[in-house]
């Protein structure tokens, strides 16, 4: 398959990394878990804070060349697998910062961990007490880490 035709019909099981296919890995019930929470969280931040916008789940979405979407999501999370690498979770944050995207959260379940990508930096929670923070997308979203991983 192509990229056009990705574009069209998306594999099931499948995405675009650094140009090239790669099967998603399986997702464990933390997976799961984490990734409604957060959902949950920003979708409910969006409504009180009364910003507009969006909460989408597995979004179909090419991050360079002919995108299912013209361009990234502004905020993503990716929600790490435990067969997941390294590699290919920071080459796809800087396809997504490369493509529009202006925050990419990569959110380490087993670790209880976030990484806050940005353009020009990266930071790093890992304490239980540390909070997260939006820095450039939904403005004053915050939660302690405990609570995420909850």
């Amino acid at each position: 398959m192509v990229l056009e035709e990705f574009a069209i019909d998306p594999p099931e099981g499948q995405e675009w990394v650094d140009g090239a296919w790669v099967e998603k890995t399986d997702t464990t019930v933390k997976h799961s878990k984490l990734q409604a929470t957060l959902a949950w969280l920003w979708g409910n931040h969006l409504e009180a804070s009364q910003q507009g916008g969006a909460v989408y789940t597995e979004l179909p979405c090419v991050t360079r060349d002919r995108p299912t979407l013209p361009h990234s999501p502004p905020l993503v999370a990716e929600i790490v697998s435990p067969t997941d690498y390294a590699e290919a979770l920071f080459a796809k944050a800087r396809e997504y910062l490369e493509s529009g995207c202006l925050e990419v959260w990569l959110v380490f379940p087993e670790n209880a961990r976030v990484l806050i990508q940005l353009d020009d930096r990266t930071l790093v929670l890992e304490n239980a007490t540390a909070t997260a923070s939006t820095q450039k997308v939904l403005p004053g979203f915050s939660v302690v880490l405990s609570d995420l991983f909850a």
